[in-house]
This record gives C-alpha cells, sequence and structure tokens, in this order.
C-alpha cells in the first residue's frame, strides 16, 4: 500500500536533500508519525516535519487526532512549503 502525501512532500524532500541533507520519508508510518525525517549534517540537527499542503485551505491542513497526539510528545514542526522546510533545517526557525 502506498502512503498518501500532500502534494508538496515530494518537492520538499528533493529540495532538502539538494542542499544537502538526509530525508527519510515516513508517511507510510502512520499514527500520527511526521512526514519527514531530515539531517542537516552542516548543523548537526535532526529534524521532524510534517508537511501540510499550504495551497488547501486552512480547514484542510488541520492536524488529525493521532497527528496531534504525536506532536504533544515530539519536536515536529509543521511546514506548508519549500521555504519554510528550509527555514527550519537551516535553524532560522
Amino acid at each position: 500500500m502506498r502512503a498518501k502525501v500532500d502534494a508538496n512532500h515530494r518537492a520538499i524532500a528533493w529540495t532538502l536533500k539538494q542542499t544537502g541533507c538526509h530525508v527519510l520519508s515516513l508517511a507510510a508510518v502512520g499514527q500520527g508519525c511526521p512526514d519527514l525525517l531530515v539531517w542537516n549534517p552542516r548543523t548537526e540537527q535532526l529534524h521532524m516535519l510534517e508537511v501540510k499542503d499550504g495551497d488547501k485551505p486552512p480547514s484542510a491542513r488541520k492536524l488529525t487526532p493521532h497527528q496531534k497526539r504525536f506532536h504533544a510528545d515530539w519536536p515536529v514542526v509543521v511546514v506548508t512549503c519549500i521555504d519554510e522546510a528550509l527555514e527550519v533545517v537551516s535553524g532560522q526557525h
């Protein structure tokens, strides 16, 4: 079964890889687990990103109950576009 991902998921992952980050898609895990695990070797920081489609209305970008529970216990950042993802992994967030 293929994981359901937002329209911008692949573009964000690809761009982060192009900047030298290591990116692991966790979208298939489910149970509220974030979409991307990102290691930035330049800053030596690990990031968990939940990708939401910024082109959708806010009501369509809400976290699921599983995601809310996961985010309550883990440092997950929600991103809606490439620029936000780059900001997070560069340490500017």
